[in-house]
């Protein structure tokens, strides 16, 4: 660990594991497999292009956690991970794609050579990193170990922040200023989207307010017009009309800490139907707001959302937000709490989420979205870009 640079004190790490195995000792649980690389950075301050892999991080009850995974990238634990270098396994090379043999039987020699082969053991099993035949072949090698999901288990002792964290967010949310800045300042009919792009890119790496900007986990969202119907196109090389709307859906990161944000331009006059969607968004936003606050659920927020925004004659049927932090593509949400009708989560200070109340009409989107910090005594919105449409003629 002398070469390491963690980003947070090591106490903070240890906070987070003991947080953690108090959930596992909840749900009976003597060993969990995480492989969601946002948790095995959580956990470890592990940091690496290595999710392409199979990797992950074993947590038992005791002592420090094990990082496993392709060997070439076990020299990047080893830069990036607080624990000793006996707890740090590679795997070799011929396990990487080949059809003939499957990393897991690694791992599951190493589960065994730690005295868990009888464990109960929790896997996270429904998410990106974690393949169908990992879970055959981890039951086919580990035959007296009992398996259970995990799934969320370390994912919900993230959504509580600790104040090192939510300093991360806020640097990430001046970032997304700053690109949201250079949009505004660029984007005009004639200019093509990818070359915005570029301008927005070079604008994330290069940061805010004295911070470097980290690879964002979601790349930036622009459709225009009709397009905007549809939530999650990216950029082609079309330039942009005139009279005609786009919404930006941008993320800045640092330290793989997200701020997520969403602003809608209009080139030329937008027409009546676009001004009342964003006057609606815009009262049904605030009444979210207003109900954003400790010992409030996500459901009564998304109550008072949906309901104004019905009253003024809007529907939509998706979420209106979910928590947010550290993540790794292809998503910067936490994948726990969501503001919806029925979500019984409390909000606590120090959570930190993505309000996301965006309109996909017949004929175009419109989105104004806020990354908010629940506080001791409400909300606050972490971003300075101003919550309007943005009309430029």
């Amino acid at each position: 660990m002398s070469h390491v640079t963690l980003h947070f004190p090591l106490a903070e790490y240890h906070r987070r594991i003991a947080k953690t195995r108090k959930a596992m000792e909840a749900r009976g649980l003597d060993l969990v497999i995480v492989s969601d690389p946002s948790n095995m950075s959580w956990l470890t301050g592990y940091d690496g292009w290595s999710f392409y892999t199979h990797q992950a991080v074993l947590l038992g009850m005791e002592g420090e956690p094990v990082w496993w995974g392709r060997g070439m990238d076990a020299q990047g634990a080893r830069r990036t991970v607080f624990m000793a270098p006996d707890n740090i396994v590679g795997y070799e090379d011929t396990y990487v794609q080949n059809p003939l043999k499957h990393p897991i039987e690694d791992l599951s020699r190493l589960i065994a050579s730690r005295g868990w082969e009888r464990a109960r053991i929790g896997v996270e099993m429904d998410n990106y990193w974690f393949s169908a035949a990992a879970n055959q072949s981890l039951r086919t090698h580990l035959t007296n170990a009992v398996f259970s999901d995990s799934t969320g288990l370390v994912n919900w002792q993230r959504t509580f922040k600790s104040d090192h964290e939510v300093e991360f967010i806020r640097r990430a949310a001046a970032i997304v200023d700053a690109m949201h800045a250079r949009v505004i300042e660029l984007v005009e009919p004639g200019l093509p989207k990818n070359v915005l792009v570029a301008e927005i890119q070079k604008q994330a790496i290069l940061g805010a307010g004295g911070h470097w900007g980290d690879y964002c986990a979601f790349v930036p969202m622009l459709p225009s017009g009709i397009d905007a119907t549809a939530p999650h196109l990216t950029w082609d090389d079309r330039p942009f009309l005139n009279n005609e709307g786009t919404f930006f859906e941008l993320g800045g990161c640092y330290r793989r800490y997200h701020a997520p944000l969403s602003r809608t331009v209009y080139l030329g006059k937008p027409p009546q139907k676009f001004l009342d969607a964003e006057s609606a968004v815009q009262e049904a936003t605030q009444a979210g707001l207003d109900q954003c606050k400790p010992g409030v659920t996500c459901g009564e927020v998304a109550e008072a959302f949906f309901g104004t925004l019905s009253k003024r004659g809007f529907t939509k049927d998706s979420r209106a937000g979910y928590s947010i932090g550290l993540s790794y593509p292809p998503d910067w949400g936490e994948r726990t709490l969501s503001i919806r009708r029925g979500d019984k989560t409390v909000l606590e200070p120090n959570m930190t989420l993505h309000f996301m109340p965006a309109l996909w009409l017949d004929d175009g989107g419109l989105e104004l979205s806020e990354t908010i910090l629940i506080t001791p005594t409400g909300v606050e919105c972490l971003c300075k870009t101003p919550r309007k449409l943005v009309v430029k003629a």
